[in-house]
């Protein structure tokens, strides 16, 4: 590594750790880089800022925000609220188990975990304080079970991910229903132990009769076809996952004239939502692949892929090196910027070790996530507790066996690949 490629990178983690937005960190350390190199043409830092955001795939994250964006607008929250209370009503802790299950469900629906967890925030944790439940347990729980928000399709993290790894989107919304169920069902059952010992009781005792489950099945059914609809239309080969993105856009837009919630004024505010966004995101995307051409000039991807073959001889020895490290970058550095800038560094090793690439995507973007919740950086972390109220310092206290259930977790992803690949070889 030449002295100027790591005077780069010591600017833009200064800029990071000052809380500079993540975009003008990343380019400040680019831009130190084309001034002191006497061969690097200025002329290069600007292209490779535009093509970097051309890729077709990166289409799919502007439409993606947008439908859930709309999805807020139709009335579907409500209506899947309340097909959770009634799968989850007679479990221990009933009102955070359909916090846990509603962000699954809406994950696939809106693909933002910072959306969901605002969301939560604001309509549940305030019911479950109500019903007893801690204000710190229940921001926890709401905070923690939107991690679940970019593990199921359409999860933004997934399009980024394939566009910049060159790995197939809709393989990667296949895997992830079942590493999203995972986390889901052992998030119940945590939930539940917490909530049995604490004394949280249930939203009902009676049981659910099928005239009551299958009234709120029925208000609840159209938006839970989304994510099928989505993922079969890729897998039969009507659509791509970019085109799956406008095709959720035309639903959000024909739930909101069935249910008659979307006003016009709503259609012009998600829009305007949709702008800043996705915005947000292909900044970031620009700024990156700026830094990602100057690794790739100084050979950084080779020489690390050479240095780890020869060190490491044991893949599973190279996975959980791997862990560690993105577990500490996750605590500091925003995930979509990590992922552009490490993913052209790390999915080739993981190619050269024989590691399937879907295996080590999913793994990838579960490290993303969990660094999301972690401090001193987690976003996640940082909306819910300024919208509930809940101090830092005993949010993270209640957080540690969430910590540990989502290590687990890791763990499990990491070691047993059937995890993230079995559905995906099943279906393709």
């Amino acid at each position: 590594m030449s002295d100027v490629l790591l005077l780069a990178a010591v600017v833009m983690l200064i800029l990071l750790f000052l809380k500079v937005p993540v975009y003008i960190a990343v380019l400040g350390g680019s831009m130190v880089y084309f001034l002191l190199v006497p061969n690097a043409n200025p002329i290069i830092f600007a292209q490779q800022a535009i093509v970097g955001t051309e890729k077709i795939s990166l289409l799919a994250i502007p439409f993606f925000v947008c439908a859930g964006v709309f999805m807020n607008y139709t009335g579907v929250t409500k209506r899947i609220m309340d097909f959770c209370e009634v799968i989850t009503g007679r479990l221990a802790g009933g009102l955070a188990q359909v916090n846990v299950l509603l962000s699954t469900i809406m994950g696939g629906l809106s693909g933002s975990n910072i959306a969901d967890a605002a969301m939560q925030s604001k309509m549940l944790v305030p019911e479950m304080t109500k019903k007893g439940f801690s204000l710190e347990f229940s921001s926890v729980v709401t905070a923690t079970s939107s991690m679940i928000t970019p593990l199921i399709p359409p999860g933004i993290a997934m399009i980024l991910y394939g566009s910049i790894a060159n790995v197939s989107i809709g393989k990667l919304f296949v895997s992830g229903l079942g590493v999203g169920a995972l986390l889901c069902i052992t998030m119940m059952i945590l939930v539940g132990v917490i909530s049995k010992k604490r004394g949280y009781g249930t939203i009902r005792e009676n049981k659910i009769s099928k005239e009551e489950f299958f009234k709120a099945l029925k208000a609840a059914i159209l938006p839970l076809l989304l994510p099928i609809i989505i993922i079969g239309g890729i897998r039969i080969g009507i659509f791509t996952a970019t085109e799956a993105g406008a095709v959720a856009i035309i639903y959000a837009v024909v739930l909101g004239i069935i249910y008659r919630e979307m006003k016009i004024k709503n259609i012009l505010q998600g829009l305007k939502d949709t702008v800043v966004t996705s915005s947000s995101i292909m900044l970031i995307v620009a700024a990156a692949s700026v830094f990602s051409w100057i690794l790739t000039k100084e050979r950084i991807p080779q020489t690390l892929a050479e240095w780890m073959l020869k060190t490491i001889d044991n893949k599973y020895m190279f996975l959980l090196i791997v862990n560690i490290f993105l577990l500490l970058v996750g605590m500091f550095i925003e995930g979509n910027a990590s992922m552009i800038i490490l993913v052209p560094l790390l999915a080739p090793i993981a190619s050269s070790y024989g590691i399937n690439e879907i295996h080590f995507a999913m793994m990838y973007i579960f490290n993303n996530a969990i660094g999301a919740l972690s401090p001193p950086m987690g976003t996640l972390m940082f909306v819910t507790c300024s919208i509930t109220g809940c101090k830092t310092a005993k949010f993270i206290k209640e957080a540690l066996p969430f910590y540990i259930l989502l290590i687990v977790n890791l763990l499990l992803l990491t070691w047993f690949e059937p995890f993230t690949t079995f559905i995906v070889n099943l279906i393709y």
